[in-house]
């Protein structure tokens, strides 16, 4: 049978919208050149932040809120819990960047949040050391994803509704034809109607046409020994973003099921070194250097947690110039869908992506609002 939609990468934004696509009853084949859930993109690490109130933007809410319900249906369908509630607090002075533009998103769509000094937000969790001026913002509904159970569960139900996803196949070419695509890899030439491009740091390379620079830049994780690990276990401790001299930092509290690294808890400097790299040679070994970009936040705002580094690991960003999201038609090429929802902040959209993804490939329209990623934008 003749396929409808040839998706090409399948990490977390592949793997949902392959699943969204089966669904609706599509001829699916993905293709993805590595393993499902590997290790060389940004699909992996095992934890990643969600929330609602969002510093990058408040246009951003309503697909969250979709993201949100997404979600559950997939922990019900998975018969997993991928999503764990435990609260976000955001800190950070009050005239930089997360505090004043979270508190945008969660007035303008009258979220619940408490506005905390830093006194207060001490008092909450007293593992922070804050400067007497620094502000918190707490959401009861943030929490964190397990980022390789979720690639695996999309695409284990993927599989299921009856989309072929193949692996260890390597993309060589997508060209538009009359009608339709041809996706030409090392194995197969395949004709589709349509094909969905989700391929991370590979995306300007599949698609030299996408008239925009997009810029890959490399990120590590740690995974840090707590001084104090009754501070740190779930139930005392939320996700957290803090923004101060050192950069944003970002991190989560102690939980050792998906890495079985014990009472660890993962941070990670958002931008990290803000170091452009080519996804096929970059290093992937974390040094000294990148421990100490990570670590300084720690040694002076969260000393019970800089601990020992007991692992680390390294991913990758796709930026777009403006931060946000790419998701558009390739122009002039309308059965060509392109996405880079990610700008190292994408994950937590993925099954809302999905569904976006599906939408354009299928009607060429979406009832969502994209209009603050169409590539329009940078013409």
């Amino acid at each position: 049978m003749p396929t409808d939609v040839i998706v090409v990468g399948l990490g977390v934004m592949g793997t949902a919208t392959a699943l969204a696509l089966a669904r609706r009853g599509c001829r699916v084949v993905g293709i993805e050149r590595f393993e499902v859930g590997h290790d060389r993109g940004s699909s992996h690490g095992a934890t990643r932040i969600i929330r609602l109130g969002y510093f990058e933007h408040p246009s951003y809410v309503p697909l969250l809120r979709r993201a949100y319900g997404l979600w559950r249906d997939l922990d019900a369908a998975a018969g997993e819990n991928l999503l764990h509630r435990t609260g976000i607090i955001e800190i950070g002075p009050p005239d930089g960047i997360v505090i004043p533009g979270t508190l945008e998103a969660a007035r303008a769509h009258d979220l619940p949040h408490e506005d905390l000094d830093a006194a207060a937000a001490m008092r909450r969790y007293p593992a922070f050391k804050l400067p007497s001026d620094y502000r918190a913002v707490l959401q009861p509904d943030g929490g964190f994803l397990l980022a390789e159970p979720a690639v695996k569960a999309f695409a284990v139900l993927a599989s299921k509704t009856g989309a072929e996803l193949r692996t260890g196949e390597t993309v060589l070419a997508i060209e538009s034809r009359a009608g339709g695509v041809r996706v030409v890899t090392d194995r197969h030439a395949i004709d589709a109607g349509a094909a969905i491009v989700t391929a991370g740091p590979w995306l300007k390379t599949l698609l030299p046409a996408l008239p925009v620079p997009l810029r890959v830049t490399r990120q590590v994780l740690g995974w840090f020994e707590p001084l104090a690990p009754a501070s740190f276990t779930a139930d005392a401790f939320p996700v957290f973003l803090l923004e101060s001299r050192h950069g944003i930092h970002y991190g989560f509290p102690s939980c050792d099921f998906p890495r079985g690294l014990g009472t660890t808890i993962k941070i990670a400097r958002h931008h990290h070194a803000d170091q452009a790299v080519d996804p096929e040679t970059y290093e992937r070994t974390v040094s000294a250097d990148d421990e100490a970009l990570v670590r300084s936040a720690l040694a002076e705002h969260l000393p019970a947690a800089n601990g020992r580094l007991a692992a680390a690991t390294t991913c990758l960003y796709t930026m777009a110039p403006d931060g946000d999201f790419i998701i558009d038609h390739l122009p002039g090429m309308p059965q060509i869908v392109v996405a880079s929802p990610c700008s190292g902040h994408g994950f937590k959209f993925a099954p809302v992506v999905g569904e976006i993804l599906a939408d354009l490939a299928t009607t060429g329209a979406t009832p969502h609002d994209i209009s603050r990623f169409r590539l329009s934008r940078f013409a």
